[in-house]
């Protein structure tokens, strides 16, 4: 019997969330809580973007706690998601490079932080 090579699996980008907590050198905002993370992040299936996404988030001082998936670009089409160019761009970009793009950062504050103007301005 002779063995069947197997295609190689093709590299895809996946948008993920990460929440990540706090640490002595996280670079978060004075008085934040945490933060989520916006990432568009390659690899040959989702599982595997979330692995190196946390990977890399770790070795950036970052305390990732939980990762939600949204799938590949036309995954997040057929969910009727707007994907605007410059997402699009990024996506591509992350393909392009074999890397984890985090494209934004949305810190957490607690309510009594947010009262005292711990917030980012716009």
């Amino acid at each position: 019997m002779s063995k069947e090579k197997k295609a190689p699996k093709r590299q895809q980008v996946y948008t993920l969330v990460v929440e990540v907590g706090r640490t002595k050198d996280d670079g978060l905002p004075e008085g934040s809580t945490g933060a989520a993370l916006m990432c568009y992040a390659s690899g040959v299936d989702e599982a595997e973007a979330v692995r190196e996404t946390v990977a890399i988030l770790k070795q950036a001082d970052l305390a990732p706690l939980d990762v939600t998936g949204y799938g590949t670009l036309e995954d997040r089409l057929e969910l009727g998601h707007e994907v605007d160019q410059e997402e699009r761009d990024l996506m591509a970009r992350a393909a392009e490079e074999n890397s984890v793009i985090v494209a934004q950062m949305t810190p957490f504050f607690s309510e009594e932080e947010a009262e005292r103007g711990g917030q980012l301005p716009n």
